[in-house]
């Protein structure tokens, strides 16, 4: 008996990015973009969405308790991926975003300009008594993803 949804899945994301006059923000946007069938030849279908990008890098990174960050861009377009902990990514907009594992973030706010508070790009760091312990999938270009 096969044992799968109907319907084409959906994953959820926080989206930070640049709007025009430099300032960051975060939205949700979801990857939809699932087609069923087998990882391998010869394997069982599953829900696949697959982002072919050139030059990836997987970085995992552990955030002290009590960590919190400078202002800062991300340095390339990157997923950020929590695996452990929470930890919260705060927007110029003053937007708040507290993540935990599960829920995942691309950052992608490389254009934003400095506002009147020395705030530019987003802030972040740990939220609650645990480190976070974050995976990064960093790019050189921004992958197309709509």
């Amino acid at each position: 008996m096969q044992n799968h949804q109907s319907h084409n899945p959906t994953i959820n994301y926080w989206y930070v990015w640049t709007d025009r006059d430099g300032v960051t923000h975060q939205s949700r946007r979801q990857i939809q973009d699932f087609i069923h069938k087998g990882i391998a030849p010869h394997t069982s279908p599953q829900w696949l969405s697959q982002l072919k990008q050139a030059a990836a890098t997987v970085t995992f990174t552990v955030l002290p308790v009590g960590w919190i960050g400078e202002w800062h861009e991300n340095p390339k377009p990157q997923w950020i991926v929590p695996l452990s902990g929470h930890w919260f990514v705060e927007t110029m907009d003053g937007q708040r975003v507290e993540m935990g594992p599960g829920e995942i973030s691309f950052g992608a706010d490389q254009s934003s300009k400095e506002d009147t508070q020395n705030h530019k790009g987003h802030l972040s760091g740990t939220v609650g008594d645990v480190p976070a312990v974050l995976m990064m999938v960093q790019f050189e270009e921004t992958p197309i993803m709509e």
